[in-house]
Parts: C-alpha cells; structure tokens; sequence
C-alpha cells in the first residue's frame, strides 16, 4: 500500500497548482507536467516536515489528538478528494493563460482537454521524486540503528550523524560524480559534431578569411561554428551591389579549440592572424566572446559588415564544445576566464599603435558571450578608459558581473526591466522588440563610448538567478515590461523553476521574445556604431538586405 502523509499531499497539491500559473514563456502539457511534479514533490516534502513539527510540539499534548479513526480516514479522504479537485480544476483556467502568453508571443496557445494530460506527468514524477527520497530517508534509518547498536549513541545523535554522512555521499555525488559525468559525457556527445561542416559550407578561398589556404589556423581546426562563421558572410562584391559604392574584401578572424592547444597558444595565432590579414588597418575592429560552442550570431556579423561596407575585421575564438546552457550551469568561470583572454591580447596589440592609426575598437556578446565579454572589465569605466568606442551586449545572463552592478545601482524611479543609469550618459537599456522604441531608448545626446544593453522582459536566461528561490525580485514588484504577462506571480521555490524551465525554451520563440533577438541586432548596431552620416533610411535599407539573405539562404545557425 503506498503510504502518503496527508499534510503533503495538500502542500504538494499547493505547489502543483501554483506552477501552473504563468511564467516569462509559454508551456506545453508536458513540460508543463515536468515542472508540476517536480514542483509538487517539493511542497510535498514541504508539508511533510511541517506535520510532522505541528504533531510534535503542538499537537502532542492535546487532549483530542489524535481523533478517532474513523474521524483521521474521513479527514484523509476530505483531503485527497479536495487536493485532486483543486489539481483537475487548475488546469483549466491553467491552459486559458498559456493560451494568453502564447497569444502575445504570435503562438498557438494548448486547448484544454489536451492540457488535462500535465497532471498524469506531474503524478509520475513527483512519485519517482518521493520514492527516491524515500531511499534515502531509509537508508538514514538504517544507518542509525547500526550507531545505536554498535556505540549505544543517543537516537537524535545517530540521526544527525547518518544524516550528515547521506547529505555529504549525496553532495559529493552530484558534483564530484554526476556534474563531472555529465560533462563528460557532453563533451563526447557534442565533439563529433565539432568535427562536422554545415552542408553548403566549403573552405574559405579569400585571404582575408581565417581557414583559407593563406591561413595560420587551418580549416579543419577551426570546429563546426568557426567554420561557419568564417566561409559565410557578405563579400565585397555583395556589398558593392547592395550599398552602391565598391566595398573592401570583410576581414573574419577565428580560432578553433583545435588550432592550438591552450588558451595562450590560440591567442598567439588570432594575433598573427589580425596581423597577416591587416585587420589593423581596417576602419572596425570588432571582438566577439563566443557562446558556448563558439557561435557568432550570423546576422551580428553581417549587419556590421554591411554598415561598414566591408571595411572591418571581426575577431572570435573557441573555448567549449558544449551549447551555453551546459557551459553556465558547469563552467560558466571558464568563459569569463576567455572572454578576458581574448579581449586583453588583443586590446593590448591595439593600444601599441598610433592613436591616428588605429581602428574603432568594438564589443560585441551574445547570451554567455556578453558575460565571457564583461568579465573584462571590472567596472564601467574601464570600457572608456580601454579605448572601446561601442559596445553591443544582448540578452546577457542574470549572473553577468557588470550587468548585474550597474543594474542594482540604477537611477531612482527606474524599473529593473528597463533600468537607467547615470540618466545614459555612457550606458543604455532597451527592453524594446521594435525599431521605433530602440531608437526612443538610444536617441542623442549620447556622447562618448556607447554601451547598450538590448534584453526582452520575457527572457528567462537574462531573469534567472539563485534568488528567486526565496526574494522577489523587483522586476516582479513593478509593472510588467513590454512583453511579460501582467498575470505573473513570485512564489517562493516555484518561480524559480518555472524560469529555469522556461530558459530551456528561451531560443524557440519568435523574434523579439524570449531569448530571440536576431531581427532588431540590427538597430543596435546602428545605435551604438553608426557610421558617419548615418540615416534611418540606411538602416531600413540594411534590414531589407538582412532579410533578403535570410529569405534566400535560411538562417546560419
């Protein structure tokens, strides 16, 4: 017979049904079931723990406690009766705000009936998350009737020690066997992929080109992404035809983790490249921190070429075969670590030449490319001070340093959503998914180094953080941004998950949701680098040219 304590099972029910409130993004029947039961096995254990201190230091010694059998089963009854009603109820009002948040995201909401099917998922896990707790409950049991019989220890003293010896074996598990395991076994899952090229990409003929038979860093050593980056891309002939006067040959540099074997060798070769392809004589110079398997954002890369008209090196370097998801979650200090290694060196060989010779130096980063980026400097002056003309940050994570200090030290009266600092003399937000709004949130005057920050109000990789387990934080306090639910709620313990489960989906919405920036990069760039004489026009002429090639090639992703 399964042995539930009916104080759980209506904190679980509790739980259950507080996940299926809206989050940041929308959610099917079966994601939504992962997060219930996951969710309801917590409130579970919640409400475990808090009977069990109720009947001991309140009940206790209560004259009519415990009832009557027959009272305690018509009480048990009441409560899975109410607790699964509650539950079935939920779901329908549940399905309505999916529909809602699905709606504003130009998706095709769950219908109900189909939705009933969460609860049969959350039902399957929360039972395998209580069984296995239950394992380890027993396993404590057994090991403190070991102590009691073999050292005559005290009950509460066995229990604390078995307790602290499961907790320590369960600890030492996760993240000196599974967490190291698990990345293992993601870099063999994702390094064979590496090794593989996109059908349609060859090698790169152009010298300016870093895989081209000119090249220090060999073709098959640049991975999957640096192949793509480097053999894609407008040429000077594209760009002739499409702003009307001749273009330069684009300068792409890139380094695999194949081209050399440490981190300072790679460097070595990115240096030599910049140096053989005379990306110091260009107009633009622009570093890019990759993501996790050394992505650049195709339409980042040719937005810029196609504002410059070619006269540009772009710089980006390999550090992980994983995706960012599993880089942030096990070893987001490497990033960083790469972001300031790529950075440095070649903000270093930059500053030896003449001040009149030198290229406008920019930044651009994307997701964990915009932390790996900002760990370079230590606080927002160093970008001024290190010479940076523009910097382009985009959907950076919650954890990302210089993000997070500027945003906590916001001007007064200024959401976290869409924060102002030092009223954006160097530094500016947009939460905006459309032209008009971007260029309100950028307009002049704006002198000096530009810094824009470009994150939606529905991106769960920019939201989450370790503290929604237990604080509120003040985008939920204040009035919801341009693209997040009003509907949304903070719970302790659920938001959290909710979030994390949303951040899993946060690249499939459409643009201008989500972690989905592609279709307004454009208006970035020409927010924080506009070339001289630089018109709206230009950029709508730009943005038909993006979406051209986007239409005839499909996305290079």
């Amino acid at each position: 017979m399964v042995r539930l304590d009916f104080v759980g099972v209506a904190f679980g029910a509790l739980f259950f049904c507080l996940s299926l409130t809206p989050s940041l993004l929308p959610r099917d029947w079966l994601f939504q079931g992962l997060i219930g039961g996951l969710n309801a096995a917590i409130g579970y254990g919640i409400g475990v723990f808090i009977g069990k201190m109720v009947r001991r230091f309140v009940l206790r010694r209560r004259a009519w406690w415990p009832p009557s059998k027959r009272i305690l089963y018509a009480l048990k009854a009441v409560i899975v009766s109410l607790s699964t009603a509650a539950c079935l109820l939920m779901l329908v009002p549940a399905a309505a705000w999916q529909r809602r948040v699905s709606e504003e995201m130009g998706l095709e909401g769950p219908e109900t009936p189909g939705y009933l099917r969460t609860l049969i998922i959350a039902a399957l896990v929360m039972a395998v998350c209580v069984s296995v707790t239950r394992l380890l409950i027993d396993i404590i049991r057994t090991m403190a009737r070991y102590f009691i019989r073999r050292w005559r220890l005290h009950d509460e003293v066995a229990l604390f020690i078995g307790t602290a010896i499961v907790v320590v074996l369960v600890i030492t598990l996760i993240n000196g066997v599974l967490v190291r395991g698990f990345l293992a076994g993601a870099n063999r899952v994702f390094q064979p992929q590496n090794t593989t090229t996109r059908p349609g990409v060859t090698q790169p003929l152009a010298p300016e080109r870093s895989g081209s038979p000119a090249s220090f860093a060999q073709w098959d050593t640049l991975g999957y992404q640096g192949r793509n980056f480097v053999a894609t891309g407008p040429d000077a002939e594209e760009l002739t035809r499409i702003n009307g006067v001749p273009a330069k040959e684009p300068i792409r540099v890139y380094a695999g983790l194949q081209t050399a074997d440490t981190p300072e060798e790679r460097m070595a070769v990115v240096l030599s490249e910049l140096e053989r392809t005379g990306a110091f004589n260009r107009k633009v110079l622009v570093i890019i921190p990759t993501t996790g398997t050394g992505w650049v954002n195709p339409i980042a890369a040719r937005a810029i070429e196609l504002m410059y008209n070619g006269d540009t090196a772009l710089v980006a370097s390999q550090y992980s075969y994983l995706p960012s998801w599993i880089s942030f979650l096990g070893d987001r200090e490497k990033s960083m670590h790469a972001g300031r290694l790529l950075i440095n060196s070649i903000h270093e060989r930059w500053a030896r030449l003449p001040a009149d010779r030198r290229p406008k130096l920019m930044l651009y980063g994307e997701s964990l490319g915009s932390m790996a980026g900002q760990a370079a400097f230590n606080w927002l002056p160093d970008i001024s001070r290190m010479g940076f003309e523009s910097v382009l940050w985009v959907g950076p994570p919650n954890a990302s340093p210089l993000w997070k200090a500027i945003t906590e030290r916001r001007d007064p009266g200024t959401p976290e959503v869409a924060p102002r600092y030092d009223n954006g003399r160097t530094v500016r937000f947009t939460q905006a998914n459309n032209s008009e709004q971007i260029v309100r949130d950028t307009e002049a005057p704006w002198q000096g180094t530009r810094v824009l920050f470009m994150q939606h109000a529905s991106d769960p990789i920019v939201w989450w953080s370790e503290d929604l387990l237990f604080t509120r934080p003040d985008w939920l306090r204040e009035p919801p941004g341009l693209d997040r639910t009003p509907t949304m709620r903070w719970y302790p313990i659920v938001t959290f998950w909710q979030v994390a489960a949303d951040m899993t989906n946060a690249s499939s919405v459409p643009g201008g949701h989500g972690h989905n920036y592609g279709e307004f990069i454009l208006d970035g760039w020409a927010a924080v680098a506009p070339p001289d004489g630089w018109t709206s026009e230009d950029t709508e002429r730009i943005r038909l040219a993006l979406e051209k090639t986007a239409a005839e090639d499909g996305p290079e992703y």
